[in-house]
């Protein structure tokens, strides 16, 4: 079994930040990529940012200078630090893995259960 858990969402004005972590937990062998994805009220899911196993880092365009994601020594947990936030960053951030599960061959993607992050007055 593997599980991807989030925490950190919120409500926050505009300009504020928020931080937002994810733990990945169970029988992995390996971690290919941890990231972050959204979806925003009438939106389709998008990719926020992620990491790759050589430290290789992408982030969409619109948080570019703004979000910041890093991850743990052991890879297992990555966290996504989110300054300058916008009221257009307001919805539902998943956490995304692609793994091997230990006694896998292949990798398979894992999604968390979403925390949700409002950027409001």
């Amino acid at each position: 079994q593997v599980q991807l858990v989030e925490s950190g969402g919120g409500l926050v004005q505009p300009g504020g930040s928020l931080r937002l972590s994810c733990v990945a937990s169970g029988s992995i062998s390996s971690i290919n990529h941890m990231g972050w994805y959204r979806q925003g009220p009438g939106k389709e899911r998008e990719l926020v940012a992620r990491i790759t196993i050589d430290g290789t880092i992408n982030y969409a365009d619109s948080v570019k200078g703004r979000f910041t994601i890093s991850r743990d020594n052991a890879k297992t947990t990555i966290d996504l630090q989110m300054n300058s936030l916008k009221p257009e960053d307001t919805g539902v951030y998943y956490c995304n893995a692609n793994l091997v599960p230990t006694g896998g061959i292949y990798s398979r993607y894992y999604w968390g259960q979403g925390t949700q992050v409002t950027v409001s007055s």
